[in-house]
């Protein structure tokens, strides 16, 4: 909308939002930067911590294995996909693969231009400590207990008194994902599929450390803004759909009193993407890592009732377009583990965005992988990629993706009547210690989970979310109004999928003829965060700013006997604001 122009121009987000950092935590990735500027910096969430035991990535402990219905469901889908595209069926590609590569007559590659081929290389994990002699011969002196304390750090020296190389204590985002599994190290993922990542060997506690020193990071070695500087600066949180009110105020204590911001401030993504793209109504569907959500907004205020979220995104695309190549034939006689080597997920994505269409025909490209075995140079591998266009077709028919199994935190964790900081872990299971999966299966159907999770195809998703909106009026703008973002809004012809599968779903007894998705002005990757440095910058909704001293005391904090603040009240923060 034009009024965005008027109250927001670039004097007024130069001079307010010089002070004022947002951060919009995701599953995947976490954005954060100034208000002022252009784009935010995008870091993967993860952190890596040096330990002496064995080395692992906590997700490791993840289900992978795909059961006997859920692979034949997956045929399935991937059957129905193919019927739709045009191309042969999943039992038709042994005897036919040579000759169907043959007679393409569609087969493409994309441009040039493309990040198709980046080779990554494994993160070295040592830094070098220059002494010098007299150094220490001074260090010597001053005791033998310094000299024990550093010797566990020491990994090679070829002159003493020269270096020695010490393994990093820390390794953030990319660096840390790029870490050999050789390495002491432990590889976590603080948020996982949109709820913070606790679990019998992750912590709430070391869940809210992580992020963080993953925070404090990024704003030191990025935005370069010191422990001293943070009080004069002021916090934006955007906030996914998923957050239940418990990891809301989590992060309000991490902004606030981790990372020791003067004030914050909390909006939800929905609402954020309709500013940064300049409505004020829209249907918002944020297609993310590993969730995606729809959700509507009216007038600048979000309709929780039309609220879906879907456990899927695009790592789960990246996993569909490994089956599918291997299925086929196409990919190397490699090991890729996407959860035991992060790295493979990193080649797996740039895969996805560099060749992955919707569009109908047999699609495929020539590509070069890569194998990243331990510590080895990357080994690059010539190949094929087929049936491109199918993976993306999971968010339509989900059954085609088939999430990994993991173990959800218990309900109790989300309930308000606790310290949010207290390990539950010591709870009583009546499991004798047994830590296995099957201990979850109560959880997974408790009536306390707070946010609902659907098993619905994108297109499902949508209409659903808009016929819940009330008025017939405000369903039609609506469905001419609907706004795809996150990192696979970008899919190239996605749009035209979503508005044929949306209008095939809407009921023949609704008067809706037109389904339209709105071109984004911004890069759907970063809309929701663009929306929050505008709603920081404007006027209203001042009331709704949280200050530190404020939370601290009135909030919560360890070992008080004073109640939260009311969870309604915070969620209530992130749904409202005063129209325009």
């Amino acid at each position: 909308m034009d009024y965005l122009k008027s109250v927001a121009p670039t004097q007024i987000l130069s001079e307010r939002g010089s002070n004022l950092v947002v951060i919009n935590p995701g599953s995947a990735n976490v954005r954060i930067g100034l208000a002022m500027d252009e784009k935010p910096f995008n870091v993967p969430n993860c952190i890596a911590r040096y330990h002496t035991g064995k080395p692992n990535v906590v997700d490791q402990m993840l289900n992978t294995q795909v059961t006997t219905n859920q692979h034949v469901d997956r045929e399935r889908a991937y059957n129905t996909a193919a019927s739709l595209l045009k191309i042969p069926y999943l039992d038709e590609s042994s005897s036919g693969s040579a000759s169907r590569k043959m007679g393409r007559i569609d087969g493409y590659n994309k441009p040039s231009t493309t990040k198709k081929d980046t080779v990554f290389t494994w993160t070295d994990v040592y830094e070098d400590v220059q002494i010098s002699p007299v150094a220490s011969e001074t260090s010597a002196d001053k005791g033998e207990a310094s000299a024990t304390k550093a010797a566990p750090d020491v990994i090679d020296s070829k002159d003493a008194s020269e270096s020695k190389r010490k393994y990093k204590k820390t390794i953030f985002g990319e660096e840390a994902m790029k870490i050999s599994p050789k390495e002491p190290y432990c590889i976590r993922h603080p948020i996982r599929r949109g709820h913070f990542n606790v679990s019998p060997h992750y912590s709430a506690q070391q869940v809210c450390e992580d992020l963080t020193a993953i925070l404090d990071w990024v704003l030191l070695e990025k935005l370069h803004i010191s422990h001293s500087e943070r009080f004069s600066f002021h916090a934006v949180l955007v906030v996914p759909e998923t957050f239940d009110s418990r990891e809301i105020k989590e992060m309000l204590t991490v902004v606030l009193g981790g990372l020791r911001f003067n004030s914050a401030v909390v909006h939800q993504e929905g609402l954020s993407a309709v500013f940064g793209n300049g409505l004020s109504t829209a249907c918002i569907v944020n297609i993310g890592a590993q969730t995606s959500t729809v959700v509507c907004i009216e007038d600048g205020v979000s309709l929780p009732n039309t609220e879906k979220i879907l456990p899927f995104g695009g790592e789960d695309i990246c996993r569909c377009l490994l089956w599918i190549q291997r299925h086929y034939q196409k990919w190397p006689q490699i090991r890729t583990d996407v959860l035991a080597k992060p790295i493979d997920l990193l080649m797996l994505n740039q895969l996805k965005e560099s060749y992955c269409d919707i569009r109908e025909g047999e699609v495929e490209a020539g590509a070069t992988v890569h194998s990243y075995e331990d510590g080895m140079p990357a080994m690059p591998h010539k190949t094929t990629l087929t049936s491109l266009n199918v993976p993306p077709m999971g968010l339509f028919y989900p059954n085609l993706l088939v999430p990994e199994v993991f173990p959800q935190p218990p309900r109790e964790w989300f309930q308000d009547y606790e310290n949010m900081l207290e390990d539950t872990w010591n709870m009583d299971f009546g499991g004798g210690g047994n830590m296995g999966l099957p201990m979850w299966d109560s959880f997974a159907v408790s009536p306390s989970k707070p946010k609902k999770e659907e098993k619905i195809g994108l297109a499902e998703a949508i209409t659903s979310s808009i016929l819940s909106a009330g008025r017939i009026d405000l369903r039609r703008k609506l469905f001419s109004s609907i706004q795809l973002i996150g990192g696979v809004g970008s899919t190239k012809g996605l749009v035209p999928a979503v508005e044929e599968r949306v209008l095939r779903a809407i009921p023949p007894t609704e008067a809706i003829k037109t389904v339209e998705v709105l071109p984004s002005r911004t890069d759907p990757a970063f809309v929701t965060w663009k929306g929050g440095a505008i709603l920081g910058i404007l006027d209203f909704g001042r009331e709704a700013w949280i200050e530190r001293q404020e939370w601290m005391e009135n909030g919560i904090h360890k070992g008080s006997t004073k109640k939260y603040k009311d969870s309604f009240y915070i969620e209530g923060q992130a749904m409202y604001f005063i129209n325009p």
